[in-house]
């Protein structure tokens, strides 16, 4: 099995390199367990900071329940987040450098303490979250035409590209996350609304879930990182040409452009 975790390991970061996809890891190897699957990527991260690059934080995904029905699974996943993926807020991504890209806006939270599970509540990342800000994800998949299943976007780190990062940073005392807002335009046009329920109930929820799911490879948050809960609508489709903006009324907003 470990042979096979370093070659699928292999594979996915040779697509990304060379913006390839591959076919579907489910297609070809049907014994693997969603356990293994997150000893793929955790294989693919090591490779990756033995290049030389830095965690900066994590990602939940498939948190609502639709992508969850889609894919046939009953709980979220997660990837890593690395410091060549993060853009601020107003600045242009190459589409080409991505295979099939997709956005999703998110609460983003940076946190002030670490958290390490197992058996944490909302309510501990609660108290240990520094500040939220708005963020839009941009997910990738190497997997060829999106024909994902909860074990292909394990492996391929949670379908994660980039991570795009407003300036606003608002403490959580005042806020009440579960029912903050998010309205989402492409191109001047308002294309999906949502609000902070849509990930498990409440943001902090999916927080909690990922660093209760860490814990069982000896895995924690660390203070400084930046964690995304998940999405509060649908994933879009962009093109080059596209500039896409989410709008979170007090917590402020988050531009990117495509080229």
């Amino acid at each position: 099995m470990q042979t096979l975790i370093e070659k699928l390991a292999e594979e996915l970061l040779e697509a990304e390199r060379a913006i390839k996809p591959i076919s579907p890891i489910t297609d070809r190897h049907d014994t693997l367990s969603v356990v293994d699957s997150y000893h793929v990527q955790l294989e693919v991260v090591k490779r990756k900071l033995a290049e030389g690059r830095s965690i900066i934080g994590k990602k939940v995904g498939l948190t609502s329940k639709a992508m969850q029905h889609m894919l046939g699974v009953n709980e979220p996943d997660y990837g890593h987040l690395f410091d060549d993926m993060k853009v601020e807020t107003d600045e242009m991504v190459n589409i080409d450098l991505m295979v099939a890209p997709k956005i999703e806006a998110e609460i983003g939270f940076i946190l002030g303490e670490d958290l390490k599970g197992p058996n944490l509540t909302y309510l501990d990342v609660m108290m240990a979250t520094k500040y939220v800000v708005p963020t839009i994800e941009i997910i990738d998949s190497r997997i060829v035409d999106w024909r994902i299943k909860l074990i292909d976007t394990i492996a391929d780190n949670g379908s994660s590209a980039k991570v795009v990062v407003g300036k606003r940073l608002s403490t959580i005392d005042q806020i009440d996350l579960r029912i903050a807002s998010m309205v989402l335009y492409k191109n001047e046009e308002l294309i999906a609304t949502g609000a902070g329920a849509a990930a498990l109930g409440h943001p902090a929820h999916a927080v909690a879930w990922l660093a209760n799911k860490l814990s069982e490879f000896n895995i924690s948050l660390k203070a400084g990182e930046l964690i995304l809960p998940g999405a509060l609508s649908a994933a879009i489709l962009v093109s080059s040409g596209d500039t896409i903006t989410a709008e979170f009324g007090t917590l402020g907003s988050v531009s990117v452009h495509f080229e």
